[in-house]
């Protein structure tokens, strides 16, 4: 299991919550996910036996969001 905070470039509303949420969360292999609104960071639980960091990130980037870094 693997937690990984991911900066975006901006999440400017609540549907981007919603969209950047509901698109994890039908990602086989992550388990979680959270969207902080105030700082466009995006906290997602998963297991990295099924789905590498990059693959999340790739999948948050297809939507339209600038991933400028991860912790």
């Amino acid at each position: 299991m693997a937690i990984k905070l991911y900066q975006l470039e901006t999440v400017s509303c609540p549907s981007c919550i919603v969209k950047i949420e509901k698109m994890l969360s039908k990602t086989a292999g992550v388990h979680s996910s959270e969207v902080l609104f105030n700082s466009s960071r995006v906290r997602v639980s998963f297991d990295d036996n099924e789905i590498s960091s990059e693959a999340i990130k790739s999948s948050i980037v297809k939507l339209g969001y600038k991933v400028l870094g991860e912790k």
